[in-house]
């Protein structure tokens, strides 16, 4: 095992030599390179990222040997699916979801493939990103003059693979200063403009942007292709357990003690002063939630029905996010109480563990009620982002709190506890890739039964969307209330002709760039399938 602290391999005499390129990664180098500037440069996300996610895996396939102990991994086999699956929604809707999708279940391959042994998805994810980051130079180091060359062809090719690593530093900082500096941001402009078009006049072909593009496919393919070993991750998650292990040197106890013993220190709480205090905590929540509770099951759930003039909107917004950060201010506490020796406390083990199971269930109430304010927001005010978002993240508070009785009732530690809900979100961010999100919206707001519809809102989504918008047109003309965002996102109320000018100009505008873009790269399922509605593809 590598000793904690140290990112990769250590230089000792034996390794101070990097290990050469394989054949392989001989041949899948360039190929990366070449394939990553044909499916990306200047193109869209969509099946462009199936392909390129095929080939990192197909990748890591060719480069492990058959007794791997990564073929021997169920994460590694997982994020090999997820890597697919994610690629397969990207190609199908081409949201900003599945994008994510598709980068996080790349990282977390390339860290499993680094590190079998890693089950903490977050030091996956770091271990894959800390290999990438070193890829790249590992790749340079690799690169050798000719032994034929002379000395001197030979001093200037090594001062050549020095002169990159200050080239890259001073490009992180010109970006950083650009951002922070609009005068700067204006000046670096126009010097790289006139480089650029030198450039154009001294090469036709090739644009600086272009060469830029290439050295982004190099090191992203090299990070897919060279794997450097770090092990400090791997080497944290060795000190860590499933479930919690009973430390008498870390909780005072009960045992005697000489009279020449001092403790620590002074502010240390004994076993049973922490247990009373934990009943304590336990007690009182749970009275003041069951107030909390009783009032949102009389006022909530049966028979709830907004009065004239009530602020929904802001009924729900506040609500919401008192009550979401109430649970996992819960789910904390529960962890701190139950992370070392109170679960070993013999005498009060069983009250307190039901004292803080009711109060998990308790806070499972407090989800339902928060369900239930989201619910009837969508149901009056109709469907946008954050109600998707908060509908799938009480899907993972529920299964939070399922592990948190584990925790309780098993004595899981809090490794344990990341590590799944880790995978829970994973799962969620997988099934929120799989959604057709922007369509199912429009197709509910356009409902006749709204008094009021955001069409800026429903505009502003992708064009994919305007087939159903058009479907549903008529809707407009009989809605109440039409809604723009204006300046400072203050919303403003259009007539219906205004509605239907507008969205006739977006579908003119959706046609002119289906019809433009002739490329099979960047476009999608759900491209193509608007696009032959819309009359803007042949």
């Amino acid at each position: 095992m590598q000793p904690a602290g140290e990112w990769s391999l250590p230089t000792t005499a034996a390794t101070t030599a990097r290990p050469p390129l394989t054949a392989a990664q001989k041949l899948l180098l360039p190929l990366g390179v070449v394939l990553f500037d044909w499916l990306f440069w200047r193109e869209r996300g969509g099946v462009n990222m199936l392909v390129f996610n095929v080939f990192v895996v197909v990748a890591q396939l060719m480069q492990l040997p058959r007794h791997a102990a990564a073929r021997r991994s169920g994460y590694f086999w997982l994020m090999a699916f997820g890597s697919l699956l994610s690629g397969v929604f990207m190609a199908m809707y081409g949201s900003a979801v599945a994008a994510l999708a598709c980068g996080v279940s790349v990282v977390l391959l390339l860290g499993y493939a680094n590190q079998p042994s890693l089950k903490l998805l977050l030091f996956a994810a770091l271990t894959g990103l800390g290999s990438a980051a070193e890829a790249w130079l590992r790749v340079l180091r690799g690169v050798r003059a000719p032994r034929p060359a002379g000395a001197g062809v030979r001093r200037s090719w090594f001062y050549g693979r020095l002169l990159l690593v200050p080239l890259g530093i001073l490009g992180a900082f010109h970006l950083l200063f650009a951002v922070a500096n609009p005068v700067y941001a204006r000046l670096s402009s126009r010097v790289l403009a006139v480089l650029g078009e030198w450039l154009v006049r001294l090469l036709p072909d090739i644009s600086l942007g272009h060469l830029l593009f290439l050295l982004l496919g190099f090191a992203v393919t090299a990070a897919a292709v060279v794997a450097v070993p770090v092990y400090f991750f791997a080497d944290q998650e060795s000190h860590f357990g499933e479930f919690v292990r009973r430390q008498r040197d870390r909780v005072a106890s009960f045992a005697v003690r000489r009279p020449d013993f001092r403790p620590k220190t002074t502010k240390a709480l004994d076993l049973r002063k922490e247990y009373l205090v934990a009943v304590a905590v336990f007690g009182l929540v749970n009275a003041l939630l069951l107030v909390v509770n009783a009032i949102d099951v009389r006022w909530l759930w049966f028979g709830f029905a907004p009065a004239r003039g009530f602020d929904l909107a802001q009924f729900v917004h506040e609500g919401t996010y008192v009550l979401i950060f109430s649970i996992l201010l819960a789910m904390g506490i529960v962890l701190w109480y139950f992370r070392r020796n109170l679960n070993f406390y013999a005498p009060g083990l069983r009250a307190l563990r039901w004292g803080a199971t009711v109060w998990v269930l308790q806070n499972a109430v407090l989800a339902v009620s928060v369900g239930l304010r989201n619910y009837y927001y969508i149901l009056n005010c109709g469907v946008a982002y954050k109600r998707i978002g908060v509908c799938f993240f009480l899907l993972l508070v529920f299964f939070g709190l399922a592990t948190v009785l584990g925790k309780i009732w098993q004595q899981r530690s809090a490794y344990s506890l990341v590590r799944l809900n880790s995978l829970a979100v994973y799962a969620v961010l997988l099934l929120l890739a799989a959604g057709n999100w922007e369509v199912w919206m429009t197709e509910y707001n356009l409902q006749p039964r709204f008094r009021s519809v955001d069409i800026g809102f429903l505009l502003d989504m992708p064009d994919r969307t305007l087939p159903t918008l058009l479907a549903r047109r008529g809707v407009l003309n009989h809605t109440t209330q039409l809604t723009v965002n204006a300046e400072y996102g203050i919303p403003s109320v259009i007539d219906a002709p205004e509605a239907q000018r507008r969205l006739d100009l977006a579908v003119v505008a959706a046609r002119a760039n289906y019809a433009e873009y002739s490329h099979w790269q960047g476009f999608t399922w759900a491209d193509y399938e608007a696009a032959q509605q819309l009359g803007g593809r042949e």
